[in-house]
């Protein structure tokens, strides 16, 4: 007998944690990591279009590591689930920093803001990068209110900062300049 996708145990509005509390739909929790899966969502999308091979597999990384995480939101630190759960830790944010610098010493400064687009993956790379910073300020309210591990945000935080320049390196490697904002007016 197969299992059924459907368990309408949230008919109610509400879901379970790990660790089977349950909470309304639109807790902050559900809310935060429910935007955590929305950009991984989007980085698959950016993964069906052409990148260099390096970028290809950071993202596949991260997209691993975005499960990781929102396994993280899913379960509160109190009480301590009764069995290991992975975490986000400064490892993943030290990862996250070595891609930035690589592709940092290779990029153009910048000398002007710029717009989302170049390339289709880089233009979904600055929509990723915008689900990332909300999956930020989610988590931030979240942690007014409630215990996290030390690393989730600065994850989000250094995450938006490679989308954006792994965006920027996306145009450079296909020859398409970046999109420069020029004030109206």
């Amino acid at each position: 007998m197969s299992t059924r996708i459907y368990t309408k145990t949230g008919d109610d509005g509400t879901t379970g944690l790990f660790g089977g509390i349950r909470v309304a739909k639109n807790d902050l929790r559900i809310e935060a990591y429910g935007t955590v899966d929305e950009l991984n969502s989007i980085i698959g999308v950016v993964r069906l279009h052409p990148v260099p091979e390096n970028v290809a597999t950071q993202l596949s990384s991260i997209s691993s590591v975005l499960f990781t995480l929102g396994a993280d939101l899913a379960t509160p630190l109190d009480p301590p689930p009764v069995y290991e759960i992975p975490r986000i830790g400064m490892e993943h944010i030290a990862e996250l920093e070595s891609w930035i610098d690589l592709f940092d010493e290779s990029l153009e400064p910048l000398k002007s803001f710029i717009l989302p687009g170049g390339t289709a993956a880089a233009a979904h790379l600055h929509v990723a990068r915008t689900v990332c910073r909300r999956a930020e300020r989610c988590v931030v309210s979240l942690a007014s209110v409630d215990e996290l591990g030390g690393f989730v945000v600065k994850y989000l935080n250094r995450l938006s900062d490679y989308l954006f320049t792994v965006a920027r390196a996306v145009n450079a490697a296909a020859g398409v300049p970046d999109v420069p904002w020029r004030p109206r007016g």
